[in-house]
């Protein structure tokens, strides 16, 4: 087999996917290329929504976005080496995958705020209103820290959001949640490609 990702290296959502490839053994067997770069780009042909990850398949379907991605990753190789097939700690998986996502998302608008609004000064409610979703979330999280084994979608999301965090600072999770420090430390020991797919290097 032969794949395409689609992804850009401070991306935590391309993040989940190379990791998720690594977990289940088919990094290598996928070649990396850049995100978006304008209107032209081959991206909008592969995925309308001009977001990445995006997976290419050898006959040229395009997976996205990174659940699904892990998803297809788990279907073909081993079902449940990334989502169990239990219904309990299945939907303990994808419920944690969904609340790492939430943390993904409100942070990546805390940064295009700055970003795509250069002219104006940053709109704090704006701010303080996605703080708080991460803020409420990591507080959860951070009482009942999830089991590390084995590991699935939903650790690897919440494992890279908190990377994303300490990439872009938007909130200062270990300060407030210093519970999930050991938790990371002992996700990135065990997880195949945590340390490698660092956006930072």
């Amino acid at each position: 087999m032969a794949f395409t990702l689609r992804s850009a290296p401070a991306s935590p959502f391309a993040r989940k996917a190379r990791i998720g490839a690594h977990v289940v053994g088919l990094i290598d067997d996928i070649a990396l290329e850049g995100g978006p770069s304008g209107d032209e780009d081959v991206i909008y042909q592969q995925n309308p929504l001009g977001k990445i990850p995006v997976l290419v398949t050898e006959d040229g379907t395009a997976i996205y976005d990174s659940p699904v991605i892990l998803e297809y990753l788990d279907a073909i190789t081993t079902p449940g080496s990334l989502i169990p097939t239990e219904i309990g700690a299945r939907f303990d998986a994808l419920r944690l995958q969904s609340l790492g996502d939430g943390i993904l998302d409100a942070a990546i608008l805390i940064i295009y705020e700055g970003r795509y609004r250069p002219d104006q000064d940053p709109y704090e409610p704006w701010l303080d209103f996605q703080r708080g979703k991460i803020e409420r979330t990591l507080d959860v999280l951070a009482a009942a820290p999830p089991p590390l084994v084995p590991i699935t979608v939903g650790t690897i999301t919440l494992a890279c959001a908190l990377g994303y965090l300490d990439f872009r600072k938007q909130v200062d999770w270990r300060a407030r949640t210093p519970a999930l420090i050991p938790w990371l430390d002992a996700f990135a020991a065990a997880c195949p490609g945590y340390d490698e797919t660092s956006p930072d290097g």
